[in-house]
């Protein structure tokens, strides 16, 4: 292909996951890689999540320092890290044409890492009437504006949500010097962790609406307020000048779909195996893209696992096929999304989209029993994360039909 330029390994998202593939791979010793980032710095979302508890256990840092960590771990390995460019569509099955300060390039790859994390979907995108005022905002808007621009955004907020990543909103918020009049959630319970004491003293004096929703935002010029429906058919209206829509990720897909790789129906990310081979030969995928969204020490561990797969590609190694697996209802959606006999991936993580007590997975394929395990969880609720083992993945038929995922 003339007029391209090529590297070994190209990263597409420099972020957590995109960055730790890209430093396991140059430690390694793999020849030239390289990490594309739209953003101006690399680190991903952790630069501008001001609060602790990135790293380990052992050695919790903010998220701006595990950012730094990250990046200079990647570049220390050997590996070149771009920022300021987009990559804008494929040139080719290995091949990316891209735009940034140096004006549009094709860069071709022997791999290819899809990186490209997920987004919240703002106001437009969860159909919330209204006005169109100032002072809307999602989770990542309202930190980029306070933590990395310093700027305040209001002095009375509502937020939409009741996760961990609403909380983490509350919080940059009170940074701000602003209020939080609630937080708001359509759900019977928060879906909030609060693991950490941070965390409890966080939630207290934050106001929790619970089995409520956003109906309407109000105002002209600026938001003056937000109408709210509560599940027996009260309105109220809740005075505020800001107002964050948080949590409802969706994988910023758009390089995978408009490659044509399969995409999972769940998650709406690319589907991959446990060793994060895509549908397209060459081509892997990591982090939020696939299941929007998970932390970022979940991100960083698998791109460090794709590098793996990653090397056996590059030496030769056949692609391989796989199983789809098939989560049955209540159950939302399960990452990896397929599986070969041969994936060593550790474990899978799932959602379920109601409560479960005391949840008891059963694994089959067609109409064979291959693992059963009692969640380590009293209630399973929405938006927090369920963990699957993946030693029973030996026991895949390749030539069988779908791995089922059901509660019993």
């Amino acid at each position: 292909m003339t007029g391209v330029r090529h590297v070994d390994v190209l990263v597409v998202g420099a972020g957590p996951a995109g960055l730790a593939a890209a430093a396991r791979l140059g430690a390694a010793g793999v020849g030239r890689i390289e990490v594309l980032d739209r953003e101006q710095q690399a680190g991903g979302v952790p630069r501008h999540c001001a609060h602790g508890g990135f790293g380990t256990w052992l050695h919790p840092l903010t998220g701006p320092a595990y950012a730094r960590l990250l990046t200079r771990a990647a570049v220390s390995s050997g590996a070149v890290v771009r920022t300021g460019v987009t990559a804008l569509d494929w040139a080719g099955p290995l091949a990316l044409t891209t735009v940034g300060p140096g004006g549009p390039e094709t860069i071709g790859a022997r791999a290819v890492v899809l990186a490209t994390g997920a987004r919240e979907r703002p106001r437009a995108a969860r159909l919330v009437p209204g006005t169109r005022p100032a002072g809307v905002y999602t989770t990542g808007e309202v930190q980029q504006a306070v933590h990395l621009y310093g700027q305040r955004i209001g002095t009375r907020a509502v937020v939409v949500g009741a996760e961990d990543v609403s909380y983490a909103a509350a919080d940059t918020i009170r940074t701000s010097g602003a209020d939080v009049v609630a937080l708001v959630t359509d759900l019977p319970r928060a879906q909030a962790a609060f693991a950490r004491a941070a965390d409890a003293r966080l939630r207290r004096g934050i106001p929790l609406l619970t089995d409520t929703t956003v109906t309407e935002l109000l105002g002209h010029g600026r938001l003056s307020g937000v109408r709210v429906r509560h599940r027996d058919g009260r309105t109220a209206v809740l005075r505020c000048d800001t107002v964050v829509f948080t949590g409802d990720f969706v994988p910023d897909h758009e390089l995978a779909r408009r490659g044509g790789l399969t995409l999972d129906p769940g998650t709406r990310g690319p589907a991959v195996d446990g060793g994060l081979h895509t549908s397209r030969p060459g081509v892997f995928a990591v982090g939020s893209v696939l299941h929007p969204v998970e932390s970022a020490a979940t991100a960083a561990r698998e791109g460090a696992h794709a590098a793996g797969a990653l090397r056996e590609w590059l030496t030769g190694a056949a692609w391989p096929g796989s199983v789809p697996l098939v989560v049955e209802e209540p159950l939302r959606w399960i990452a990896p999304h397929r599986v070969t006999p041969a994936d060593r991936h550790g474990r899978y993580v799932l959602r379920t989209s109601a409560p479960l007590t005391r949840p008891v997975l059963h694994v089959t394929q067609d109409g064979r029993l291959l693992h059963r395990a009692r969640l380590r969880v009293p209630t399973a609720v929405p938006h927090r994360t369920l963990s699957l083992t993946a030693r029973w993945t030996h026991r895949v038929d390749p030539k069988g039909g779908p791995v089922r995922i059901a509660v019993g």
